[in-house]
């Protein structure tokens, strides 16, 4: 599979990632390690090779299985990226705390540290804050991230779900105070979800060199074979004219309307890298294929319209 080079690290991945977030749900441990081995390997074999995981992914134990699998086939260490995130503490930790956003420095340095042990490796190779924390002193964050790429715990860093005005705000202190920069930016982009491209938030990534990364890129597999635990956010996606376009377009390329959902996102000059999240090992493939598929502009602008209802 064709690669991209992440921001400005020397970090090249995968154009298509892979999201961890359902390999391991059961709470099983060998149904769940099960799960991880098929649908890891099943990337790996297809091409990719930038793998997407969190701290509170199934509470943990998602960095869990993929430690294990890495552990029954140590020579994948070497052969691709993990990315984790960390920044959002659930409900009643400590008790009577509730939901929220940390990006403290002990609570960054702790979680990466807490990954690492899970993930049963010496370094990450990006590490994330995953969601804005209302009360995040940037200054404490980028003490943190110097910390941990110091100690070679961190090779690289990283937002997700920001704002414009964060990106610039936390980058600019980095790169002064750390010489560091944000290499990649996190958030939902898709036919359904079409905010980045009207927020100026890609328009940043293309300005500051910084690669998008798109999760739910099939909008919940609305723009598939139907909305799977679709977030709140997600549930009233309309998407019936979007798939009527896709299904024309595919047939033209001999193709899904999954790969070309992505082929979409894929032919965007930002180079945003979707991350797919199925856990049959015949999904992923079939939705690896995307990265061998071009469309036209005139395609492109088909299904922007068919998302959108008319242009502006």
């Amino acid at each position: 599979m064709e690669k991209v080079t992440l921001g400005s690290s020397p970090l090249e991945a995968s154009r298509i990632a892979y999201g961890c977030w359902r390999i391991a749900t059961t709470g099983d441990t060998k149904t769940d390690l099960l799960t991880a081995r098929n649908a890891v390997l099943a990337a790996v074999e297809a091409g990719i090779t930038l793998f997407d995981l969190a701290d509170i992914y199934c509470r943990g134990r998602a960095e869990s299985a993929f430690g294990q699998v890495l552990h029954e086939h140590p020579s994948l260490r070497k052969k691709i990226l993990i990315a984790t995130k960390c920044g959002i503490r659930f409900e009643g930790d400590p008790a009577g705390a509730p939901y929220r956003y940390d990006s403290t420095a002990e609570h960054i340095i702790r979680s990466c540290e807490g990954s690492l042990r899970r993930l049963g490796v010496d370094r990450i190779d990006l590490f994330q804050i995953h969601r804005p924390d209302w009360l995040m002193d940037i200054d404490e964050v980028v003490k943190a991230f110097q910390k941990l790429e110091k100690q070679g715990k961190v090779r690289d860093f990283g937002v997700s779900n920001f704002t414009p005005t964060q990106v610039e705000a936390l980058g600019k202190v980095m790169l002064k105070n750390a010489e560091l920069p944000i290499v990649v930016h996190q958030m939902e982009i898709s036919l359904a979800q079409l905010a980045a491209f009207t927020d100026g938030t890609l328009d940043q990534c293309q300005m500051n060199n910084i690669t998008p990364l798109a999760w739910s890129p099939l909008g919940s597999g609305f723009l598939a074979d139907g909305g799977k635990d679709p977030l709140p956010s997600q549930a009233g996606y309309e998407t019936a004219a979007i798939i009527a376009e896709l299904d024309e377009i595919a047939a033209a390329h001999s193709s899904t309307r999954t790969a070309i959902a992505l082929a979409w996102l894929l032919r965007h000059p930002a180079k945003i890298v979707p991350i797919i999240g199925s856990t049959n090992p015949d999904r992923i493939t079939a939705a690896a294929a995307a990265a061998k598929i071009t469309l036209t502009r005139e395609e492109w602008y088909r299904l922007l319209t068919a998302a959108k209802g008319s242009l502006p």
